[in-house]
């Protein structure tokens, strides 16, 4: 295993509005290591570039990093990365009263019932996406 290298990033202190900018913005209030704000468990964080745009509306696009916790316990809610039926897909895990569902989050996607012969796991749960501008 690799170890970590701690990079620690200057972190405004105040929060940024879509305005006018404060003259408080100058005042460093502390660091910011990445590593730490994204991964709570280091052995079980991965992370996986996106494609397609089934989740454009939870603002993940082509091109963006997840960051994917496979410690992390799925639950009704979570965007999780599955495995159904041997293909690898990015939705958002719901619990309904007909069973699970993966739901796309683009409307121009259908959700996808998990039946009793789909051969389906989650992977892991996604925790952060990166996206370089």
């Amino acid at each position: 295993m690799r170890s970590r290298q701690t990079q620690i990033t200057p972190l405004s202190g105040s929060d940024v509005q879509a305005g006018f900018p404060s003259p408080a913005d100058d005042f460093s209030e502390s660091g910011l290591d990445l590593n730490d704000y994204l991964i709570s468990h280091e052995s079980s964080t991965f992370m996986v570039r996106v494609s397609g745009d089934s989740m454009i509306e939870a603002g993940m696009l082509a091109g963006d990093i997840l960051v994917v916790d496979r410690g992390k316990n799925p639950s009704h809610g979570s965007i999780v990365i599955a495995i159904l039926d041997g293909e690898l897909t990015v939705k958002r895990l719901l619990r309904k009263t007909e069973g699970w569902i993966l739901k796309a989050e683009n409307s121009a996607w259908r959700s996808i019932p998990i039946v009793g012969n789909s051969q389906f796991e989650v992977w892991g749960v996604v925790v952060g996406v990166v996206r370089k501008l």
